[in-house]
């Protein structure tokens, strides 16, 4: 069985004053999202920042994962990167105790072909001790990864499980779905596309807003995956504005000041991203005091 249907969240780090990582916040967060019902998380990912954060940052991070989760829901961790032989290093000698898959971005600048693209996933998938989630984010990356390399990966490693698809595209995703083989999923990494994706046959989501109100984004994805049409549009509708407003200067700039308002971090992001601006900050609070 999928252990990755529904609601999983891209879980943010957050930073004290001083930039440090803030343990007791994450923790918070962590029991925030298991308690209101989101299926499983993601550590490490590009909303954790994870691109500014040390190995030493990284492993404590993790650890705490897997302490604070005591095995409530399943746990991804992130391992990708540019270089393709560093991120098979890391695969081969990381202890990926208490997490059940790893996600992995596609690569970012080096702009490769769709058989270099095909290739990292391959050197990936030989290497992971732990079952594989492939990323295609082509805004951050620059380079879309298409169906046919996607559904060739699928096919060619039992290994690489699903992919989260987040190119903003719905074609895309449905193409995807249509020629899937059986046990490869297709993972909305798009929460404004996710519950169409669900309505089409998709899995579900990897979230960011889902962090901000976990208990109506899942119960959301969940009334998608049961056919309750006129429940999950009404209830989509109303979400809709405070995922325009997170993503309006980037991510996770938004959602770090919408857990701010709520109480459960510091509005601290580390260079090169910024807090958000006065504007959004009281375009968000309006929001969460009329939800």
């Amino acid at each position: 069985m999928f252990k990755f249907k529904g609601t999983g969240v891209a879980v943010i780090t957050p930073f004290y004053s001083d930039f440090k990582v803030d343990f007791d916040s994450l923790t918070r967060i962590i029991n925030f999202q298991i308690e209101n019902g989101v299926e499983y998380l993601v550590a490490l990912g590009s909303t954790a920042e994870a691109a500014t954060l040390s190995a030493d940052e990284k492993t404590q991070i993790a650890s705490l994962f897997v302490k604070i989760n005591q095995g409530r829901v399943p746990l991804i961790i992130g391992v990708g990167g540019n270089n393709t032989q560093a991120v098979v290093e890391e695969l081969k000698s990381r202890d990926f105790k208490g997490f059940d898959a790893i996600l992995s971005v596609s690569p970012a600048y080096n702009k490769p072909t769709q058989e270099g693209l095909y290739q990292h996933f391959a050197a990936i998938a030989k290497a992971s001790p732990l079952p594989v989630i492939i990323y295609n984010v082509p805004g951050r990356t620059a380079q879309n990864m298409e169906p046919k390399t996607v559904i060739r990966l699928a096919n060619d490693f039992k290994n690489i499980i699903a992919i989260k698809e987040a190119a903003g595209n719905m074609a895309q995703a449905l193409e995807l779905i249509r020629t899937k083989p059986d046990g490869f999923e297709i993972i909305s990494g798009d929460d404004t596309l996710a519950l169409p994706l669900v309505y089409a046959g998709g899995a579900g989501v990897i979230s960011v807003i889902g962090q901000g109100i976990p208990k109506e984004f899942s119960q959301l994805i969940r009334y998608g995956l049961q056919h309750k049409v006129n429940e999950a549009n009404q209830l989509l509708y109303k979400i809709i504005p405070i995922i325009d407003l997170i993503f309006a200067e980037g991510n996770p700039t938004g959602i770090k000041s919408l857990l701010h308002q709520k109480g459960y971090c510091e509005n601290v992001l580390r260079l090169p991203l910024v807090a958000a601006t006065t504007p959004l900050n009281q375009s968000i609070k309006n929001y969460i005091e009329s939800f």
